[in-house]
């Protein structure tokens, strides 16, 4: 990849990120006047129907046949689990400590595929992966008075997210984007309805102000979701997947001046930690060291 490549390659990925950080911020918002469930499945339903036109279109099936096989159903089983508890996170706990444990789902792919795949891994990134979950820690803080059960949630949607991201690694080839998004947002739809069971607040039809904050965070994520198909595809992606760590710049942004929230000093080092570790593990990666 050349230098322009890679460059344009880093611009869609930050563009990803800052469309990624305002579809929470929407969602977030939406969750303060409407049931999370609800939220969650207004979200899936208007993104779905984004992405099955997108499909149509194109005269491609809207599912692809494959979303029956054994990887694809691991994959929305693992996404169905990151989804949903990363809904309640965004719900109920802060989006700058939600935003930041979410930076380690790299690491925890990396800690997944030595397991799953084999690969080689040396002892600088075990080191970097080991820092990545200290970071963790600080940001929750088990066993101390600050610590709040609501950032469980973030830590299972990060294992949910890592999950999904090393099943679609072995997902086939020729399933495309549109077909991708269309089941991420079924599965969304199908996680607002396992949370519609628990909620003590019934699943209600949202107003006008709450159904166009949720319409505006799917069609913000259906476009941060195009602009990271075209960044991971337009450059080399050792260069361009660092710029992924821009998302927690923009959320801290969009959490200190719309949502009024004040991060602790251990939660912005613990941040600081995960995106360093994270950084330093892409760097180790495209190195002969590993």
């Amino acid at each position: 990849m050349n230098a322009r490549t890679n460059r344009n390659g880093a611009l869609f990925m930050t563009l990803a990120m800052a469309a990624f950080a305002l579809e929470d911020s929407f969602f977030k918002a939406a969750t303060k006047t409407i049931p999370i469930s609800t939220a969650l499945i207004c979200f899936g339903t208007i993104g779905f129907a984004i992405f099955a036109m997108r499909s149509l279109s194109v005269s491609e099936p809207v599912f692809h046949p494959a979303c029956l096989k054994r990887t694809m159903l691991i994959r929305s089983a693992f996404e169905l689990m990151g989804r949903l508890f990363f809904g309640l996170a965004l719900a109920l706990a802060p989006l700058s400590s939600t935003s930041a444990i979410l930076q380690a789902a790299p690491i925890v792919v990396t800690f997944g595929a030595i397991f799953v795949f084999g690969e080689s891994v040396g002892w600088r990134r075990w080191a970097a992966m080991a820092a990545g979950f200290i970071g963790v820690l600080l940001i929750i803080r088990p066993g101390f008075d600050s610590f709040q059960m609501t950032s469980l949630y973030a830590l299972l949607a990060t294992i949910g997210f890592a999950g999904r991201d090393l099943a679609t690694r072995a997902s086939p080839p020729a399933m495309s984007t549109a077909q991708l998004g269309s089941l991420g947002f079924t599965v969304l739809m199908a996680s607002g309805l396992i949370v519609s069971f628990f909620e003590a607040t019934p699943t209600t039809l949202p107003d006008a102000h709450s159904l166009a904050l949720t319409a505006g965070a799917a069609v913000v994520g259906v476009v941060a979701y195009g602009a990271l198909t075209r960044a991971m595809r337009a450059g080399d992606i050792g260069f361009v997947a660092p710029y992924r760590y821009t998302r927690l710049i923009f959320a801290l942004l969009i959490a200190f001046t719309v949502f009024g929230e004040r991060p602790d000093t251990l939660t912005l080092i613990g941040a600081l930690v995960i995106v360093l570790s994270g950084v330093y593990s892409f760097a180790r990666a495209r190195s002969a060291g590993g």
